[in-house]
């Protein structure tokens, strides 16, 4: 992986939004910034939330909890464990999604994002025009022809129930930042959504796990890596078959996989979105029988910090996924066998080898200074990534 700060190294860039210190910074900023959530459906918890809501640095950009809770969410707890839905808002309300939030680390291998891969013009979605628009109206943000990650930053700000507008931004202190990060854009198409989007998107682009164990022992450091962590590598390219699927830099891959594991709706958990199609994976935006059940195959760094595994969050830690993958039996009734990847097979790994494997998983790949991206403040002088009174007393701010 790149340095953060070497632009002209991080893949995947947009050609209408080529990354610059200025656009990065801005997009920081407006990631965590509490006051553009003025959408909420409670007049009374505008500026409440943000996106970092459930995007935690701390908790290697995720939410902490098994579902990300934005407007109707309340409290933090530890490092996002203890958001609850608020009793002012019915459970429909809520704004949170019917499947696991992925983290926005190493994004700059993302081409196409969500787990159904739905937002971006090229990459895997470029035969799929015809279906822009279709299963989710948002989609139509595709015909523009951007990337993955200024797609669906748009679509983002608009479901997340946020704001960008020059009122606001000249209210907050944005302006200037918006007019040093975009001079060749238009004053009339400036303070808005889409530009806003691109913002955190370059943002995104920046945020690598690159000070992990591997990534110092790819660049030449032998002692980065514990003798297990070793073993656990070599499983991962070989016996294991890791490689086959987890591919990239980040051990994403630019594929979709039928792994017949639970969805959120039935690991008992409280589910405030069942009817967005999130459940029906890949085939939810392609519309193809071929595709229903089929999920990206997500990068895995930092899962160390993470809480809930799959897109159902039906794991709790890292060693039950391993095993999974090692035995190999399908968990959910709703995918029929016909539709499990064919490479999901049993691994016929020991007892020593899973635990060495999860070893690399855990700490090989884990950096553990991600807050490094984020900012001391944000412009409101708002607390974030919770702004709401109960937050406020977790996070002791204010």
């Amino acid at each position: 992986m790149p340095e953060s700060n070497d632009f002209a190294n991080i893949p995947n860039q947009d050609p209408t939004n080529k990354i610059t210190a200025a656009k990065v910074e801005l997009g920081k900023l407006l990631f965590f910034e509490t006051g553009i959530g003025i959408n909420s459906l409670n007049p009374e918890l505008r500026e409440t939330y943000s996106c970092s809501t459930c995007h935690i640095p701390e908790k290697s950009f995720t939410p902490g909890r098994f579902q990300g809770i934005a407007d109707g969410g309340m409290g933090f707890g530890h490092l996002g464990d203890g958001r609850l839905k608020n009793p002012a808002y019915q459970g429909t309300e809520v704004d949170a999604q019917g499947a696991r939030p992925l983290p926005t680390i190493n994004l700059a291998y993302v081409k196409n994002a969500l787990w159904n891969g739905a937002f971006g013009a090229n990459g895997m979605n470029a035969s799929f025009k015809d279906v822009f628009g279709k299963a989710d109206p948002l989609t139509d943000i595709n015909f523009k022809g951007l990337e993955g990650l200024e797609a669906n930053n748009h679509r983002a700000l608009i479901v997340h129930r946020q704001e960008i507008k020059k009122e606001l931004m000249d209210y907050l202190g944005y302006t200037p930042m918006f007019d040093a990060a975009f001079p060749d854009v238009p004053a009339a198409e400036r303070y808005t959504l889409q530009i806003a989007a691109n913002a955190i998107a370059a943002y995104f682009r920046t945020i690598y796990t690159n000070q992990a164990p591997f990534q110092r022992w790819l660049k030449g450091d032998e002692s980065a890596l514990s003798e297990a962590q070793k073993r656990g590598a070599t499983l991962f390219y070989g016996k294991a078959g890791c490689i086959n699927c987890h591919n990239s830099p980040s051990f994403n891959g630019q594929r979709f996989a039928a792994l017949g594991v639970k969805d959120l709706d039935q690991n008992g958990y409280e589910v405030f979105k069942t009817s967005d199609g999130r459940a029906k994976g890949r085939g939810g935006f392609t519309l193809r029988d071929e595709d229903l059940y089929k999920f990206k195959v997500p990068q895995l760094y930092n899962l160390k910090d993470v809480s809930h595994y799959f897109h159902g969050a039906s794991k709790t830690n890292l060693k039950a996924v391993v095993q999974y993958f090692n035995h190999a039996i399908p968990e959910n009734e709703r995918v029929e066998k016909g539709r499990i990847d064919p490479l999901f097979i049993p691994l016929g790994l020991t007892d020593q080898e899973v635990d060495d494997l999860t070893e690399f998983l855990t700490n090989g790949l884990y950096d553990p200074n991600l807050i490094r991206y984020k900012p001391s403040q944000v412009m409101s002088g708002n607390c974030f990534p919770n702004n709401d009174l109960t937050s406020q007393l977790d996070m002791g701010c204010k």
